[in-house]
C-alpha cells in the first residue's frame, strides 16, 4: 500500500517504515511488523509482548479515532533504534483528537457497576506498557510516539 503521508522522523537508525489500511484488525500486521523489525534489539520477550501490546491499542485508536475507519487513508508506522531506545511513530490524518470526556483513570470496579463508560482503556493502558509516550499533532498529522528502552531491562 502507497502512503499519503510521511511519518515524523524521531533521531536514530530506522528499522522500518510502513502504512496500514484503516480497518478493524490491521492492528495485528503493525504490531507484527514491528515486532520483526525489532527482534535484534534486544528487547527481553516481556517487553516485547508490552511494546507490541501498545503498538496493537495505538493502532486501533489511529484506525478509529484518527482515520475513522476509512479504508483509503493509512496509518503510518515508522521504527526507530535511538541508542537503547526503541521509537515507534503511529500517524494517522486525524488533527487534534478530542476525548470523548473528561480524561479520567479508568477503574474496573466503576466500569462493571456502569459508572464510568466502558472504552477508554487505551491511553491508560499505552502509558503503562512503555517508558514514554508522546502525542503531538502537525494540521493534520495527529502521531503517538512510544519509547521503550532495551538496555538495563529487566523484565
Amino acid at each position: 500500500m502507497t502512503s499519503l503521508t510521511q511519518p515524523a522522523r524521531p533521531p536514530g537508525r530506522r528499522l522500518a517504515a510502513f502504512a496500514v489500511a484503516s480497518e478493524p484488525g490491521n492492528e495485528r500486521l503493525a504490531l507484527d511488523q514491528v515486532a520483526a523489525a525489532v527482534a535484534s534489539s534486544g528487547l527481553t520477550p516481556a517487553r516485547l509482548e508490552r511494546l507490541k501490546t501498545a503498538v496493537a491499542e495505538a493502532t486501533m485508536n489511529a484506525i478509529e479515532h484518527g482515520n475513522l475507519g476509512q479504508p483509503d487513508v493509512p496509518v503510518d508506522v515508522e521504527v526507530i533504534q535511538d541508542g537503547a531506545d526503541i521509537i515507534v511513530a503511529i500517524t494517522d490524518l486525524g488533527g487534534e483528537h478530542q476525548p470523548a470526556g473528561p480524561a479520567e483513570e479508568p477503574d474496573l470496579a466503576l466500569k462493571l457497576d456502569g459508572v464510568q463508560r466502558a472504552r477508554g482503556w487505551g491511553l491508560f493502558l499505552i502509558r503503562n506498557m512503555v517508558d514514554g509516550m508522546q502525542v503531538r499533532t502537525d494540521g493534520q498529522r495527529h502521531t503517538v510516539e512510544l519509547t521503550m528502552r532495551s538496555e538495563g531491562d529487566q523484565t
